[in-house]
């Protein structure tokens, strides 16, 4: 459709904007190309002082990690194929796999086994097979990029970074799975409630969010640390000592994101007319069957979106968790900043940034896979609140 006269932006509004937004964008993307960058490079080249050698990595090809033209034609299409898989592929087949009732857990297993088929193909498949076509194809098979993923192996199998994502996984899972259930149950009937006491509610609950963490772990350390002895009486010699444990970083991390999580949900049930409850009522279901059954596969974007900010929430949190865990059960985020200490030499510092792009990954994966039910979700919440 023609935009009218009127409307239509001058050239130089338009060039402006286009050019200021082009900026931001390789100024927000630039940190983390070259992040990465660095984590495939010996510690001389990643931090020589020419971005050239950042880039070729001169020494790491002396040292006989590189790749060649083959090799990077070859990663490249991999890479076009894996990332097209993922936008297009992969969706439908979890919503083909998946009972509507189990999506979250099958979306959660669908994106791991991708994850995990990606990392056993890009880094144990195709380097063999590389070098074998290295070794016959010639000039071509000489390396011209350095590059080494040996910073990567000694970051996820010698210094177990795996126990981390594990322990990251436990509390991000938990958070989100809590925060969801307790959030659209509350957020239905906030929002179908036609009170007023339920919005002073949510302005105070926001207000409650508005508090540093930092407040809130004040608050709650000294009942984990005596949790033993407060649990006793009940439990017996078996009570448990919660502070050290993911349970505890779960319990905080709900309890700051609730009161968002019911917010942002009870807004998208607004955006729901009330004649799909109405319609499933005269039906013959009860107020939970026509929630379950009826508003919820509606409401799956909305759902979908929340949970992201819930998991994002989990997962990159560091005062909360470093504060409250333990060493053996020390999630990713704090665990990279253990990297850095008065005896940090340059390869514990590039192995830092390899467990920083590696962070990384399962967030674009998120996006990537979620980005329609994201953006449905965005909308959807803006038209009623």
């Amino acid at each position: 459709m023609a935009t009218s006269r009127a409307l239509r932006q001058p050239a130089s509004l338009r060039i402006g904007s286009a050019a200021f937004l082009t900026f931001w964008c390789l100024l927000a993307a630039f940190p983390l190309f070259w992040i990465l960058v660095m984590s495939f490079k010996s510690p001389v080249d990643a931090f020589d002082a020419s971005a050239l050698a950042v880039i070729f990595g001169p020494r790491t090809i002396a040292e006989g990690k590189g790749l060649s033209v083959i090799d990077i034609a070859v990663g490249l299409v991999f890479l076009y194929f894996a990332v097209r898989l993922a936008f297009t592929r992969l969706p439908g087949l979890v919503w083909a796999l998946t009972p509507p009732e189990l999506a979250v857990l099958g979306w959660l297993i669908g994106c791991l086994a991708y994850a995990a088929v990606f990392v056993v193909l890009l880094f144990g498949v195709l380097p063999p097979v590389l070098g074998i076509i290295d070794s016959v194809a010639g000039p071509l098979g000489q390396p011209v990029l350095g590059m080494t993923t040996e910073h990567y192996r000694a970051v996820w199998v010698e210094n177990g970074f795996y126990r981390n994502f594990i322990n990251s996984m436990i509390v991000t899972g938990g958070v989100v799975t809590i925060s969801l259930t307790v959030g659209t149950l509350a957020g239905y009937g906030l929002a179908r409630s036609g009170s007023n006491l339920a919005f002073w509610l949510l302005i105070a609950a926001l207000i409650f969010r508005a508090l540093p963490h930092s407040v809130l772990v004040a608050g709650y350390l000294p009942v984990f640390i005596n949790s033993a002895e407060i649990l006793r009486p009940i439990l017996g010699d078996a009570a448990p000592t919660l502070y050290g444990q993911p349970l505890a970083v779960i319990m905080v991390l709900v309890a700051i994101n609730q009161p968002f999580t019911i917010w942002m949900l009870r807004s998208f049930f607004q955006s729901i007319p009330m004649e799909l409850d109405e319609a499933a009522r005269v039906d013959g279901c009860t107020h939970f069957q026509a929630f379950r059954r009826v508003i919820m596969p509606v409401m799956w974007p909305g759902v979908i979106t929340t949970g992201l900010f819930s998991f994002l929430l989990g997962y990159n949190d560091f005062l909360v968790t470093s504060l409250l865990l333990d060493s053996q059960n020390q999630t990713m985020v704090p665990a990279i900043a253990g990297y850095f200490n008065r005896e940090t030499t340059t390869t514990d510092q590039v192995e830092a940034i390899a467990a920083a792009v590696s962070i990384t990954a399962p967030l674009f994966l998120l996006v990537m896979v979620f980005q329609r039910q994201i953006v449905s979700g965005l909308t959807a919440g803006a038209v009623k609140g």
